[in-house]
């Protein structure tokens, strides 16, 4: 019998269940504290952000999928500086291309009427397969023997199985699939449950499982835009994947209690489990609030001068990775104002130098080729800049050290 699209019911949890639950105030809190993050901080300095966060988002979302390659050595292969292992290597390539199709979801700029279709869903995760090695589309089996190969962009054509869930037939995937995008679309739910829907639909996209490889990493890609596109507009500063892969253990264990039927008269009118849809929906809401909220509490003003002023304080002390020269310490109010503001114009940026002319410039010649500031001209303000070795001290813990 073809699956039918009510095999994915409940959508998301009925209004009775979520009346006896904490999953409305959750969003709420959820929306709140995002709304508060994008209020602190500048337009061009949560542009930075999102750019620097793209290696973060990159490195914990392919962590979950077992490719553990670190932020550093991502960024040595945007330089261009891959590593002598050819299997290392294509770790590398794998997680810039993650990055690439975050960059190009951006440039897209989708409006949820895009983003909720299959051709979306399709072209994403043709992106990301068309980017990476031709060997890492080879699917194999536990004697690793290739058994089959990916085609980027297109519906899995055979079964599969998951642990103990077997997904629907490649048959039904393209109907499956099209009424997924209708019943998740936000425009059908109102209020609280736009962001519910989004995070139950990660679950039920993964249920389905429509590629034959890369469904969870397309499931965050979409689940990232989806966020943003509802209103989350600090999403990019923050990312769920993050807390996603420090409790991957559960991430997985809870997707896999989804799956679960109906367990029973009090457990929903679907045919899945309604309780473990709540607990999922419960688990990636408390995962997104510890994530804004942590990456606020970086980004609040007096807490990040204080961790500016540190590295300032340790680049004259020597103890920063990657660079030799000391630095003045009249370079902290200039970084922390170009935080502030997401750039700073030149004329200011010499007057809060506080020294002559030419040691001023030279001093804003030192922090643009450190990374520090950045321009896109002579005459351009400097943009505020994160460079790896300035990471660790204005975000302590974002990432495992190197």
């Amino acid at each position: 019998m073809p699956t039918s699209i009510f095999d994915l019911a409940p959508f998301i949890p009925a209004d009775s269940a979520l009346a006896q639950s904490e999953l409305p105030d959750k969003v709420m809190q959820l929306v709140q504290l995002s709304a508060r993050l994008a209020g602190q901080l500048a337009p061009l300095t949560l542009i930075t952000l999102e750019h620097h966060m793209s290696v973060i988002n990159s490195y914990y979302s392919n962590l979950i999928e077992g490719n553990a390659t670190p932020p550093h050595e991502i960024r040595a292969a945007q330089r261009g500086d891959y590593d002598a292992d050819p299997a290392k290597r294509d770790l590398q390539l794998e997680s810039l291309a993650h990055m690439a199709v975050q960059a190009w979801i951006r440039d897209q700029q989708p409006d949820l009427d895009t983003l909720y279709s299959p051709a979306f869903i399709l072209q994403v995760h043709h992106q990301f397969y068309s980017r990476i090695p031709e060997n890492l589309w080879q699917i194999k089996d536990e004697r690793n023997t290739i058994v089959d190969i990916v085609v980027p962009g297109a519906w899995r054509t055979r079964a599969v199985r998951v642990g103990n869930h077997v997904p629907p037939a490649a048959e039904d995937l393209p109907d499956l699939m099209a009424a997924f995008c209708d019943n998740f679309h936000p425009r059908r739910h109102s209020g609280d449950r736009k962001v519910l829907a989004i995070m139950a639909a990660h679950h039920r996209l993964e249920w389905l499982h429509p590629f034959l490889d890369g469904n969870g990493r397309v499931g965050r890609l979409l689940t990232d835009t989806a966020l943003k596109a509802v209103g989350l507009d600090s999403y990019g500063a923050w990312c769920l994947s993050r807390g996603l892969a420090k409790s991957a253990t559960r991430y997985k264990r809870l997707l896999a209690l989804a799956d679960n039927p109906r367990q029973g008269n009090l457990d929903g009118r679907g045919a899945l489990t309604e309780q473990g849809l709540m607990q999922f929906c419960d688990y990636m809401l408390d995962t997104a609030i510890d994530q804004v909220t942590y990456m606020s509490k970086l980004l609040d003003l007096p807490r990040l001068r204080q961790r500016i002023d540190s590295y300032v304080q340790a680049r004259n002390d020597f103890r920063v990775s990657g660079v030799t020269e000391p630095l003045k310490s009249n370079a902290s109010l200039i970084l922390y104002t170009a935080f502030i503001h997401g750039e700073i114009g030149r004329a200011e940026a010499l007057e809060l130098c506080a020294m002559p002319e030419r040691s001023a410039r030279r001093l804003l010649s030192q922090l643009k080729s450190e990374g520090l500031l950045s321009e896109t001209s002579s005459k351009s303000p400097l943009r505020w800049e994160v460079p790896e070795h300035a990471e660790p001290w204005y975000f302590p813990d974002l990432t495992p050290t190197a």
